[in-house]
């Protein structure tokens, strides 16, 4: 299952890393990733011309888009496009931050800000 991660590099810009969630635990039912704690979730619909310039996440989090889409951009100049079932981990919490465009509207999305702790770098490939 990928995930595309947003964090804040050295140079102060924020930056995409694609990651791949580990499916660990195999059941009859199927693969699961192990639990991550977590300390909240919010669902937000986005209206139509939604187009915020730079701005940092206000917490390390998981932004799962359920409909719609978005255009998030880096201070380099790069862009990725995220449409439902799309899963991005968030966590440039200080520097310049990401800019945030509306694709297709309404977007609907969940926030899952991620519990102290939660160490993602165990799922670089």
């Amino acid at each position: 299952m990928q995930v595309t991660r947003i964090y804040t590099g050295d140079d102060g810009q924020s930056h995409f890393e694609d990651l791949e969630l580990p499916l660990e635990v195999v059941t009859g039912y199927g693969a699961m990733s192990k639990r991550i704690g977590v300390s909240y979730a919010i669902f937000r619909e986005t209206q139509p011309s939604y187009d915020l310039d730079y701005h940092t996440a206000p917490a390390r989090q998981f932004v799962v888009t359920l409909r719609g889409s978005v255009e998030l951009g880096c201070g380099d100049g790069t862009t990725k496009l995220f449409g439902p079932g799309s899963i991005v981990f968030a966590e440039d919490t200080e520097g310049q931050g990401h800019t945030s465009r509306d694709i297709e509207s309404p977007r609907e999305s969940m926030f899952i800000q991620v519990a102290e702790g939660f160490d993602i770098g165990r799922w670089r490939r």
